[in-house]
């Protein structure tokens, strides 16, 4: 089974909650999880589970670097907010860096997270 990591910024939350719901029959098909608040609104939202790590400024970016380092996670979905500066934005970067580093299927955006659910989980 392949796991997904939700991350969302504040300003895209409701973008997220709505490309779950899009997409709900086939992400029913992987494990996910995702930083705290990003996490209890879509499991809220959805009825999907979601591991929730810690938010996002409290650690739950790092957590999900962990995750990336020990090769836990299959695919990154990470609705940013261009527009807002972020006080734990040393924090985000080192998890896209990570992301990156240990090539990891990485989306920003909801038309970048339909290509990568695409190519992980064909319908």
């Amino acid at each position: 089974m392949k796991t997904i990591a939700l991350v969302a910024h504040d300003a895209k939350k409701d973008d997220m909650v709505a490309w779950v719901r899009r997409h709900r029959d086939r992400l029913a098909q992987a494990t996910l999880c995702g930083t705290g608040t990003t996490g209890g609104l879509v499991a809220e939202t959805t009825g999907l589970p979601v591991e929730r790590m810690k938010s996002g400024p409290f650690g739950g970016d790092a957590q999900l670097g962990a995750r990336i380092a020990e090769a836990g996670l299959d695919a990154l979905i990470f609705f940013t907010d261009p527009l807002s500066s972020l006080p734990h934005d040393v924090d985000v970067k080192s998890l896209l860096r990570l992301a990156v580093l240990y090539d990891i299927p990485l989306a920003m955006s909801p038309s970048t997270a339909d290509l990568v659910l695409a190519g992980l989980l064909p319908d």
